[in-house]
C-alpha cells in the first residue's frame, strides 16, 4: 500500500543523506515532491531520478536560512502541483564544533539561521498552504543532542535543535482543530556526510556506535522509514511529539 498516494510534499536538505533518502522514499509512496537544497546539480540528478522511476519532482536551489527560499518552495508546490500536504524540514548544519567561549557570534548566528530560524521561515509559509487543503503534517528534524544527551563543542547545534522542539509544540496545539499535525524526529548518529564529519576517523566512529544500544548507526533510509510514518495517515493521532529514533542513544548506560 502506498501511503502518499495524491499528498504533495515538500522536503528540504533533500541532496543528501536522510532528505535524499526520505524523498526516494515518499516518491515510492506516491508523493509528487518539492526538492529543496543549496546544491542544484544535485537535486536535479534526484529529480531526474524520482522522474524515471514514475514519480513527480521538481528542484528548488536555495538557502533554508532565507524566507525566500521557503516562500519560493510552497509557490511551487502549489503551482506545479496544487497545494501542500506534508513538509519535511529536515535541512541543518552541526556548525563549528568549539567551546562556547571560543565559539563567535558568527558562528552561533549560522547554525541558529540554517537549524532553527530556517524551521520558522517554513512554518510560516507551510502552514497557510495546508490550511487551504485542511491540514496537513509537519516534520521538523530534531536530534538526541540537546534532548537527552549534551556533547562538548555542540551548543549551538543543540540549542537550536532544542529550540526545534517547542516551535513544534506550538504549532502542535495552535493548528491541531484545523487538521495540521506537527512533529519532531529524533534521529541518533546516521551514516551521513554530515554524520561522518563529525566521526571522521576509526576510532571516533567505534566511540559514536558504542554509544547506541544497538552498536551501530542508522542507514539514512531507516531514518526517512521514520519520517514516512509522521508523514501519512498511519501517525493520524500522532502530534506534538518528540519521536526519538536513536537507536538506543538516549537510554544506553553500557
Amino acid at each position: 500500500m502506498r501511503q502518499l498516494d495524491g499528498k504533495i510534499a515538500i522536503v528540504t536538505g533533500a541532496s543528501s543523506g536522510i532528505g535524499r533518502e526520505a524523498a526516494l522514499l515518499f516518491a515510492e509512496h506516491g508523493a509528487k515532491l518539492v526538492l529543496v537544497a543549496r546544491r542544484r546539480d544535485e537535486l536535479e540528478r534526484l529529480a531526474d531520478e524520482i522522474s524515471g522511476n514514475g514519480g513527480d519532482a521538481v528542484a528548488v536551489a536555495g538557502n533554508v536560512a532565507e524566507a525566500e527560499t521557503a516562500r519560493e518552495a510552497v509557490e511551487v508546490a502549489t503551482r506545479q502541483f496544487g497545494g501542500l500536504d506534508v513538509a519535511f524540514n529536515n535541512a541543518g548544519t552541526t556548525g563549528a564544533m568549539v567551546s562556547i567561549p571560543e565559539m563567535t557570534a558568527e558562528m552561533w548566528h549560522e547554525v541558529i539561521a540554517t537549524n532553527l530560524t530556517s524551521a520558522f521561515h517554513a512554518a510560516k509559509h507551510q502552514i497557510p498552504a495546508m490550511l487551504t487543503r485542511g491540514g496537513g503534517s509537519l516534520i521538523f528534524t530534531s536530534t538526541f543532542v540537546g534532548h537527552t544527551v549534551g556533547f562538548p563543542g555542540m551548543a549551538a547545534y543543540a540549542a537550536s535543535k532544542a529550540g526545534l522542539i517547542g516551535l513544534t509544540q506550538v504549532i502542535a496545539a495552535e493548528y491541531g482543530p484545523q487538521g495540521i499535525r506537527a512533529n519532531a524526529l529524533l534521529p541518533g548518529g546516521t551514516d551521513t556526510p554530515m554524520g561522518r564529519a563529525v566521526s571522521n576517523t576509526p576510532e571516533a566512529l567505534a566511540f559514536v556506535q558504542g554509544l547506541h544500544a544497538l552498536k551501530r548507526l542508522a542507514t539514512p533510509r531507516e531514518i526517512a522509514q521514520s519520517a514516512l510514518y509522521l508523514a501519512s495517515g498511519m501517525s493520524s493521532f500522532t502530534t506534538g511529539t518528540t519521536l526519538l529514533v536513536d537507536g538506543g542513544v538516549s537510554i544506553t548506560r553500557t
